[in-house]
């Protein structure tokens, strides 16, 4: 193999660490598809309907073992109480890594307004779930005699416990959301030999996610805009990331159509060697276009992701759909532009 495809292989490894298969539910940007829920546990049953949303996400098509994601989840009040609940199911396989787990999602939301009419609501949420990691390594076995050691050529699995916890706060138009990821610590399946035939293994997890954002809208129009941000941080690695965002919205009689634009960029980059001698550096860049429409009760969206690097695996994009359907709908209780609850 030619030097720059090992080097195009070595990097597209590098720019896929918001998919590592040990570190839980994958973060893409399938939440701006009215699924805020996926990734923070507050926004459970923070709507006036109860939902469920289906993803399923393919990555570098036509490449084997490619990453790809499904997800299914549940959320929505318990009766006319200020509590709720939701669940999540994921599996997610990344070449020789896969994993499946399962959340369960707890939530209570703080009224702060007179009236419903104004939206002043805090939201809390933790989501406690299981999580099973699979290595296999059927196919990493040579017919060396000497062999690798850390190598035993079977299935590797281990299950472990995790929680998340975060916060939401709705003001009118406004919003913030605010999460940490993997609070506990514990192992997945991923080892690595260092000095001394020393194991070590990395048990520390932790995400931490941000979300901020507006809708605008010119009264009496059927056009509203919302411009987001969010930002997340891997407390291991120290690496950091942020998504910029913009959706617009149009009203129609039977729900609304609506197109938006997502924008990641890394900063923290990867440095390779060119076929010149050189070395450089290049960061994570994706844009990611999102079209949806609202049908009634019935939501479906798609989004793709394309990485603008110069140096990448593959020029094969991220195709994902998603699914929704919302029931026990409630009357909308405040006058705001705000599709994530009313």
């Amino acid at each position: 193999m030619k030097l720059k495809n090992i080097l195009i292989v070595i990097t597209g490894v590098l720019f896929t660490h918001i998919a590592i298969s040990q570190e839980g539910l994958p973060i893409y940007t399938d939440y701006l598809t009215d699924n805020y829920y996926l990734i923070h546990p507050s926004m459970a049953g923070a709507a006036n309907c109860s939902k469920i949303r289906l993803t399923g996400r393919q990555q570098w098509l036509g490449q084997d073992d490619a990453p790809r994601l499904l997800t299914l989840s549940l959320n929505g009040r318990i009766g006319d109480s200020q509590s709720a609940i939701g669940g999540i199911l994921y599996t997610d396989k990344n070449g020789y890594h896969s994993q499946t787990g399962a959340y369960v999602t707890y939530a209570h939301h703080l009224m702060f307004s007179r009236s419903e009419i104004d939206l002043n609501m805090l939201s809390f949420g933790l989501s406690a779930g299981f999580i099973q990691y699979q290595l296999d390594e059927t196919t990493f076995l040579s017919d060396s005699p000497i062999g690798d050691p850390a190598i035993d050529g079977t299935v590797q699995n281990q299950t472990n416990l995790n929680i998340d916890f975060g916060f939401s706060y709705h003001y009118l138009d406004f919003y913030a959301h605010g999460t940490i990821k993997n609070v506990l610590k514990n192992k997945g399946v991923n080892t690595d030999i260092g000095p001394m035939n020393q194991v070590a293994q990395t048990d520390n997890l932790r995400r931490y996610l941000l979300s901020v954002g507006y809708v605008f809208n010119k009264y009496g129009s059927e056009w509203s805009y919302e411009p987001s941000v969010m930002l997340q941080y891997r407390d291991a690695t120290k690496e950091a990331a942020i998504d910029v965002n913009a959706k617009v919205y149009k009203q129609m009689d039977f729900g609304k159509i609506w197109a938006g634009l997502s924008y990641r960029n890394s900063f923290d980059g990867a440095e390779y060697l060119t076929n010149t001698g050189s070395i450089r550096s290049q960061k994570l860049q994706q844009i990611t276009p999102i079209v949806g429409v609202n049908y009634n009760k019935f939501m479906v969206a798609y989004n793709y992701t394309y990485q603008t690097n110069s140096l990448v695996f593959t020029n094969g994009g991220y195709h994902q759909f998603t699914l929704g359907y919302n029931f026990s709908c409630k009357r909308k209780r405040f006058e705001c532009n705000c599709p994530a609850v009313n």
